[in-house]
Order: structure tokens, then C-alpha cells, then sequence
């Protein structure tokens, strides 16, 4: 039985909170808000917010900034072993870097059923039919992710 001195042992829905904040980042800043956090054996090597807009760079969702940031963190372009939280469901690029990054297991919340590549509208996870596939785990804190998403679109259309 653990004392107060041995740390607590992260969950799913602990990461998936993580990504959450991130994600509040990127609605602070104008952007979607969907945040990202790489994780291996329990530490952190990135993280990432939806940044398109601010960057100028249509390839900046937050799973491509929380890869980027987790390979310069090791200096290897495969995550091996590597879990990947994320607030929506990823889209066909950043599920084609997924897979190229070799990434262990997908973790999500909410579901995209307009470009959802984990099966929602394509299903480039788990890459069957790919060198790589990964695991997946859905609706993870998913309530949370569809209502952050929904009360930032709310609040553009007034």
C-alpha cells in the first residue's frame, strides 16, 4: 500500500486533463480548442495546442506540436513506446504522423464525425493495414473535450 510519500501513479483521465488545460490554451488564443500530451513511462516529452492560426501553419494542430516537441525531446522521430493524449480525435494527417512516429497508444475524448481518422469518418487507426498500428482508447474525459469544443464554437457564432 502506498504511503504520502510515493507519488501517485497517472491515469488516463489525469493526462486527458492535462490536455484539456492545453487545449484552453489554444481558445485563449482564437484557436480550436484541442490540447495534446505525450507521454512515456509516466513522464511527459511533449505537448501541444492547436496553433494553425497563430503560426500560420496549416500543419500545426496540437498532436503534430506534442510530436514535435516529444521527438526533439529524445532526438529520435519514433516515439516508441510513447502514449499519446489528445482532446479530439485525430484528424488523417495527424493520424498518418501518428503512425509514422510509431506512436503505442491513442488515448481521446471526444469523438470528430466530420474528420475523425480513428474510425468516426476514416480509419487510419489503428493502421491495420499499415506498417504500425496503434492502440486505441476512446472517450476518455469525452463529455469534457465535446463541451469545451462546443461552448468555444458557441461563443464564435455570437
Amino acid at each position: 500500500m502506498p504511503d504520502s510519500t510515493t507519488p501517485a501513479v497517472a491515469t488516463d483521465h489525469d493526462w486527458m486533463q492535462r490536455a484539456l488545460e492545453l487545449a484552453e490554451r489554444a481558445a485563449q488564443a482564437g484557436e480550436v480548442p484541442v490540447g495534446a500530451v505525450v507521454v512515456r513511462d509516466g513522464v511527459v516529452l511533449g505537448e501541444g495546442w492547436n496553433q494553425p492560426i497563430g503560426l500560420s501553419d496549416p500543419t500545426a494542430h496540437a498532436e503534430i506540436q506534442a510530436l514535435r516537441a516529444a521527438a526533439s525531446a529524445i532526438g529520435n522521430y519514433r516515439l516508441v513506446g510513447c502514449d499519446l493524449y489528445v482532446t479530439l480525435e485525430p484528424c488523417a494527417m495527424c493520424a498518418g504522423a501518428i503512425v509514422t512516429a510509431r506512436i503505442r497508444r491513442v488515448i481521446y475524448g471526444a469523438d470528430d464525425l466530420r474528420a475523425g481518422a480513428a474510425g468516426s469518418v476514416f480509419s487510419v487507426l489503428p493502421g491495420e493495414q499499415l506498417n504500425h498500428c496503434c492502440e486505441l482508447t476512446t472517450g476518455v474525459l469525452a463529455e469534457q473535450s465535446a463541451d469545451q469544443l462546443r461552448g468555444f464554437f458557441r461563443a464564435r457564432r455570437k
